[in-house]
């Protein structure tokens, strides 16, 4: 399992998430605050999706944006 860390963090509550890979390789899920628990985590395992389908490798955006959401 890859090391994650997750902040809470004010934004436009159009954004519920963003994903960072750090350079020592680990992860930075900032979750919107904004938003309801429920809505956090829907988007906490979002990110996961893309950590653990390697999305950081890949370049198209559509289809790792359409495989993510197949599995939520």
């Amino acid at each position: 399992m890859e090391k994650i860390n997750v902040q809470l963090l004010d934004m436009d509550t159009k954004i519920p998430e963003q994903l960072v890979k750090n350079d020592d390789d680990s992860y930075t899920i900032f979750l919107n605050a904004k938003l309801s628990q429920e809505k956090r985590l829907k988007s906490y395992y979002h990110a996961l999706t893309h950590i653990n389908q390697y999305d950081f490798e890949k370049e198209n955006v559509q289809e790792i944006e359409a495989e993510a959401h197949k599995n939520l």
